[in-house]
Order: structure tokens, then C-alpha cells, then sequence
């Protein structure tokens, strides 16, 4: 992981500078931060985005999974998780960065960004909304699923953590289901 910027900056200045950069970035407290996933981490976004799509696509207006979008959290966070989900397609603009948070996050480990995922992301994502959020952690084999218990509940007051013989389910995906061997089986 790597910070190109020393000053706190906006998410406007922050499209500025990232143009035509082609590592993935992400701006988190106004500081853009650089990751370059392994192997692990993008086998299990992979997997988790595949069993979302095949989801999505069964009849009855699923709504639509993406891997990473520029997803404007507010002045000074962009994020980019690597699988997000939104239930109305039309929030989703094709010629433009995400604005507010999708439904659904997922947020996969990796070496750089795990301490962002776990701290600073997690909270950002719950003051602005985010009704679930999936930290899919590949060292430990497991999952942890924050989520409100209603959409007025002002916090993750939900949290569930999932070991590797468990299937992750989740109240806003009714029929999706995840057993988490596959995401962590070596191949």
C-alpha cells in the first residue's frame, strides 16, 4: 500500500489526480491509497461476485452486482469495494462514479487494505447508511456480515462471523446463499 498524496484532499480533487493512473486506488480520509491484490484476494472476489451474479440473474428483479466501482461516500472517502450490490438498477449510472453507498458491500482481505476495511471503511460505510456490509476474510477463513436490523437502525447492530463450514445468507437476498468452503477451498 502505498499513499500518493500527503495533504488531505476531496473526492473532486481526487478524480483529478487519479486520471489516467492505472493501479487501484482508493481516496480514505481524504488520502489516496494505492492496493495491488494477490492472487487469494481475487480468487475469493471472484467467487463471491460469480455466486451474486448467477443470483442476480434468476427471475424477479434482483438487482444488479458489480466489482469495483468508484462508490462516493462523501467529500473525502471514494471507495472502490470489490463487490458491491445495489437492489434498483437505476441508482447505478453507467458514465459515473457511484454516489451514496450500494446495499450491499463486500470487502475482501488483502495485506495493504485490511486495517482501512476494518476500521475506517467500516465506520464510514455505517455513518453513511450502508445496510450490509461482508468483510471476507481469506487468512482467516472466514466472514464477518455487519447489518441494521432495520433500515431505520442508525448502526450495524447486526453482526454475524461465519467459519468456513458455514453458508452466508443474507435478509436483503432471499434465496442467495454462500457456502464459504467455496470461496476458501484451495485449488
Amino acid at each position: 500500500m502505498m499513499a500518493m498524496t500527503d495533504a488531505r484532499i476531496t473526492a473532486e480533487d481526487y478524480f483529478d489526480a487519479v486520471a489516467g493512473v492505472r493501479e487501484p486506488t482508493q481516496l480514505i480520509d481524504g488520502v489516496i491509497v494505492v492496493n495491488q491484490p494477490r492472487y487469494r484476494h481475487q480468487r475469493a472476489v471472484g467467487l463471491v461476485y460469480a455466486r451474486l451474479l448467477t443470483w442476480t440473474a434468476s427471475p424477479g428483479g434482483r438487482g444488479v452486482v458489480t466489482l469495483p466501482l468508484d462508490v462516493v461516500v462523501d467529500a473525502h472517502n471514494v471507495y472502490a469495494p470489490d463487490v458491491l450490490w445495489v437492489a434498483d438498477r437505476d441508482r447505478l449510472d453507467p458514465d459515473a462514479p457511484f454516489d451514496g453507498v450500494p446495499d450491499v458491500a463486500v470487502e475482501v482481505r488483502s495485506p495493504s487494505t485490511w486495517h482501512y476495511d476494518i476500521g475506517v471503511k467500516k465506520r464510514r460505510y455505517e455513518q453513511h447508511g450502508l445496510p450490509e456490509l461482508w468483510l471476507v476474510d481469506t487468512a482467516a477463513a472466514a466472514v464477518m456480515a455487519f447489518r441494521r436490523s432495520s433500515p431505520a437502525s442508525p448502526e450495524f447492530d447486526v453482526e454475524v462471523e461465519l467459519a468456513l463450514d458455514a453458508t452466508l445468507t443474507s435478509p436483503q437476498l432471499p434465496g442467495f446463499a454462500l457456502p464459504l468452503a467455496a470461496i476458501f477451498a484451495e485449488d
